[in-house]
């Protein structure tokens, strides 16, 4: 009868190795296939929509909140061709909405930087998704850009826009 160890040897060390390394893999895998994930915002809510705007950094006054309707135009023409190069700059298209009518939600900002008098952010939302929205000041030489907060921190004028009328 042979004699046999208890001890480790070579394979049986590399064997429990790779039972330890497949294990493993399981367990990341299973975490990332059924793990918890972070709940999307809800952006058809007021509380998506300011969770949201937090996240970028922009504090709202919810009692300030407008909504209307709006109709995205057939052509981006003029203002809305200038609009739209805002909206590419941060990773929105209005050119994939054309014709489209979406929500637009507009709040005064509670903390922008740099005293700008009046400043409100527009979102608009299609389909609980934002597909464009914009920083912008009221007054008469006012400014518009992005949602980004490096953007007001750079140059809060760099953008100057002639007024829209329904502002």
């Amino acid at each position: 009868m042979a004699h046999t160890s208890g001890g480790f040897t070579r394979r049986k060390t590399l064997t429990l190795l790779l039972i330890c390394g497949i294990v493993l893999l399981l367990v990341f895998t299973a975490r990332s296939v059924f793990g918890t994930k972070e709940q999307p915002l809800d952006l058809n809510t007021a509380d998506g929509r300011e969770a949201y705007l937090k996240s970028l950094g922009w504090e709202i006054d919810r009692d300030s909140e407008s909504f209307r309707t709006v109709l995205v135009p057939q052509k981006l023409e003029g203002i809305m061709a200038q609009y739209n190069k805002i909206q590419l700059r941060q990773g929105y298209d209005l050119n994939k909405h054309l014709g489209q009518s979406c929500k637009q939600f507009c709040y005064d900002v509670k903390n922008y930087p740099g005293g700008q008098g009046k400043v409100i952010v527009s979102l608009y939302i299609q389909d609980g998704k934002v597909i464009a929205g914009d920083i912008h000041s009221t007054a008469v030489n006012g400014f518009m850009h992005g949602l980004s907060r490096t953007e007001a921190s750079a140059s809060p004028s760099a953008a100057p826009v002639t007024r829209k009328p329904s502002d």
